[in-house]
């Protein structure tokens, strides 16, 4: 029953930070966050087929090494600044970024 809790958080976490990532990409355009997505989207695929290994007892070891393997993919990789320092935690953990960046958008 654990092993199932620990996969679905990885599978929800690595989902969360991907659809950050696209809100972030289609409010700036810069790249870097659009292959964050991409490797966001592929590791959260990993992370479900792992979620639905773990539910199987004789495959938990499995799930959980799968998950663990999807976390690890979805590593944080080379971004843009794009926070100003003026907006407030909550703001940053959804992603609120002003639209007047226009700094390495390709």
């Amino acid at each position: 029953m654990i092993s199932v809790l620990v996969s679905a958080l990885a599978f929800i976490v690595i989902l969360f930070l991907t659809l950050r990532d696209i809100r972030i990409f289609r409010a700036t355009g810069i790249v870097s966050y659009r292959k964050g997505a991409l490797r966001g989207l592929f590791a959260s695929s990993i992370a479900l087929f792992g979620l639905m290994l773990t539910e199987n007892p004789n495959t938990q070891d499995m799930g959980l090494l799968l998950a663990l393997i999807a976390v690890f993919l979805n590593k944080k990789g080379v971004r843009v600044d794009i926070f100003t320092h003026n907006e407030t935690a909550t703001q940053r953990f959804f992603g609120a970024v002003s639209d007047d960046n226009d700094s390495g958008v390709g």
